[in-house]
């Protein structure tokens, strides 16, 4: 069964082929209204089921125009509304969901969570963010940065503040699609270990440092995220710790001078970014939004089999 649990599932090739399927459908219906399907309806007749165990925007919306896009529909479960949040466990949810739906997408907080969900249904599984991964939205990313005309082997990305579960799934796209990440954390905030390993043994070169400056020099593309996730408690520690990781003018500018900022929002402007630089021509933050309706359009296709 295909899942999309990270990236690796699917590996280099696959997810070369999504980007080119997402660049050719984007640009295809480039002047149509959002909602019109496009022209060979490839989910027609399909539903994909979207559980929510944690507050969405762009995983919501993009899924489900993703869905009518492709000439299919999408229905939305959280754990207010259905069974799960009265105990049904994760095991019974995907073997009764998987004789209703074509697919699932799960939007959760433990990653053994979305495991439990693959390993019990039927039907593909993809993970719409767990603690650990964040594999779609970084289909958008590479998506995006690939618009700007940047090359992604050899490509030079520079992180800067925690080591999260976006990192993570960057990481791991590194050592598949052969970019270099510098990775700028204060001690304490780094990603795991098992994802530099899997990136470094894909032939991506990672460098960790503490040096914000140093991490952005030479620069192609400058990403953050927001410091405190979602659930996060003792924030004001790790505020603290933060602070010297801001995404900046000064920062910035020891980039190249083509480099592109990416957020996968929503954005604290004043903690991990700057107004001018969010706001500035070399923010794509907001191409970068859109482009999670194609990304997923492309990562459904390749798990129901039409990619």
């Amino acid at each position: 069964m295909p899942h999309f649990l990270d990236l690796s599932d699917a590996g280099g090739n696959a997810i070369a082929a999504m980007l080119n399927d997402a660049q050719d459908r984007k640009a295809a219906r480039a002047t149509w209204p959002k909602g019109r399907i496009d022209a060979d309806a490839p989910l027609a007749g399909h539903v994909l089921a979207m559980i929510f165990e944690k507050n969405s925007t762009r995983t919501r919306v993009s899924f489900d125009m993703a869905m009518r896009q492709l000439g299919g529909s999408a229905l939305i479960l959280d754990s207010g509304t259905s069974q799960l949040g009265r105990g049904e466990s994760i095991a019974d949810t995907a073997r009764v969901l998987s004789r209703m739906v074509d697919a699932i997408m799960i939007r959760t907080d433990d990653h053994s969570k979305i495991e439990e969900m693959a390993h019990y249904a039927s039907v593909p599984v993809i993970n719409g963010l767990t603690d650990r991964s964040h594999p779609c939205q970084i289909v958008a990313d590479l998506l995006t940065i690939i618009e700007q005309g940047k090359p992604l082997p050899g490509l030079e990305l520079a992180w800067f503040g925690d080591g999260n579960n976006v990192l993570h799934s960057i990481l791991e796209a590194a050592g598949l699609m052969k970019f270099n990440v510098r990775v700028a954390t204060p001690a304490g905030f780094e990603p795991d270990q098992e994802f530099i390993e899997m990136a470094r043994a894909g032939g991506a070169k990672v460098t960790l440092t503490q040096d914000a400056s140093a991490a952005a020099t030479g620069a192609d593309i400058i990403v953050t995220d927001t410091w405190i996730s979602m659930g996060q408690d003792n924030a004001q520690p790790k505020l603290e710790a933060m602070a010297p990781y801001q995404v900046n003018d000064a920062l910035m500018g020891t980039a190249k001078a083509d480099a592109r900022f990416l957020h996968c929002l929503p954005a604290h402007v004043g903690d991990e970014v700057n107004e001018t630089v969010f706001e500035s021509p070399q923010s794509v933050v907001f191409d970068e939004a859109e482009n999670r309706i194609h990304a997923q359009k492309s990562v459904l296709l390749w798990s129901l089999g039409k990619l």
